[in-house]
């Protein structure tokens, strides 16, 4: 069995994006620290980032938002209520995420929940360990990976008596997310997540079930498990069903393979 060590000290937890899945992820993050707090753990830092309000399209589809919400920066409200709730000191950055201004070198992990080109651009020159959650309609994905660089990826196929340092980052497994998206796409495409649920054109739940996967991968880190898969998708057309993708040098070098002839890729929910 392939293990994902990366031998990283995590100082900080930051979900960047706190709409459908980012806030569903940040409860559960929370729960997680504060878990941690009680065991007497190392407890890193809670940030959530996210430049966006609360719109009345939100409320009820995202998590914690109500009607007394809207119009407040969606950072600040989750924030403030993981604060109040489990006495934790959350920080929140209500602007558009900035790989300079907002992390340091070493220790942070990010976990993307973004929609857009410009936030992952950003996300991408962040160094360190980052979780990435995407859905569409019905399904979705969460990798996991802290290597941007192809070349360096494809000579670290193999790992080392079972270990993997490196795993490749959303990046090189959907270099499409960092393209702008068509100028010409159906209309019923450009209609946020949120829209898309109120027609019943999306799964209400996909977001929560992205968001366990998520979780999952962030327990393991946290709590030193083993993270035997680095890619894991989800579809929820009835009856969810998950699937994940181990790591181990076949994979890796099919979705490297693939993602470079033909890119494909879902859109994360904000």
């Amino acid at each position: 069995m392939n293990v994902f060590d990366p031998n990283i000290h995590i100082q900080s937890v930051t979900v960047v994006g706190v709409g459908g899945t980012g806030a569903q992820v940040a409860r559960i993050a929370a729960r997680i620290l504060y878990d941690m707090r009680r065991q007497r753990l190392h407890m890193p830092k809670l940030v959530l980032i996210d430049p966006d309000r609360v719109e009345e399209k939100n409320v009820g589809r995202q998590a914690f938002f109500a009607p007394s919400d809207i119009g407040h920066y969606k950072a600040e409200v989750v924030g403030k209520r993981l604060n109040l709730a489990l006495g934790l000191d959350t920080a929140w950055i209500a602007e558009p995420v900035n790989a300079e201004r907002h992390f340091d070198r070493y220790g942070s992990l990010v976990i993307s929940c973004v929609d857009n080109h410009f936030a992952r651009h950003e996300l991408n020159h962040v160094p360190g360990c980052a979780i990435a959650a995407g859905n569409d309609r019905l399904s979705g994905q969460v990798c996991i990976g802290n290597c941007a660089d192809r070349e360096l990826m494809l000579r670290q196929l193999d790992g080392r008596d079972g270990k993997y340092v490196y795993l490749p980052h959303e990046s090189l497994l959907f270099p499409t997310l960092l393209e702008p998206d068509p100028e010409s796409v159906p209309q019923e495409q450009t209609v946020s997540c949120a829209e898309l649920v109120a027609l019943g054109a999306q799964s209400l739940l996909i977001n929560d079930w992205i968001a366990c996967v998520v979780g999952n991968y962030l327990y393991a880190l946290l709590y030193r498990r083993p993270i035997t898969s680095f890619l894991t998708f989800v579809h929820c057309d009835g009856m969810p069903a998950v699937k994940s993708v181990p790591i181990c040098r076949s994979e890796l070098e099919a979705y490297l393979d693939h993602a470079a002839v033909t890119p494909e890729s879902r859109q994360p929910d904000a």
